[in-house]
């Protein structure tokens, strides 16, 4: 994989916690910070993408019936 270099500021309290955390799994910083950043994109990406298909649904007024609502509630008020 292809990596490039991304310089950025932080709290220092932030860095502190990096460092340690870096030292007790005997990991880099590097790692550690690229691994968190991964998974904050990932889960924005899939946010953003869940919404963007909400929207579409609405806009196609893609929504329940009242049956399917009344059935939904029925199931989990039992």
């Amino acid at each position: 994989m292809e990596t490039t270099t991304l310089t950025l500021r932080v709290p220092t309290e932030m860095k502190e916690r990096l460092d340690k955390l870096a030292e007790a799994t005997h990991r880099s910083k590097s790692y550690l910070a690229g691994e968190a950043l991964r998974q904050y994109i990932d889960l924005e990406a899939w946010q953003i993408g869940e919404i963007q298909q909400a929207l579409q649904e609405a806009d196609a007024n893609d929504f329940a019936s009242d049956e399917e609502v009344d059935a939904v509630v029925k199931k989990y008020a039992g």
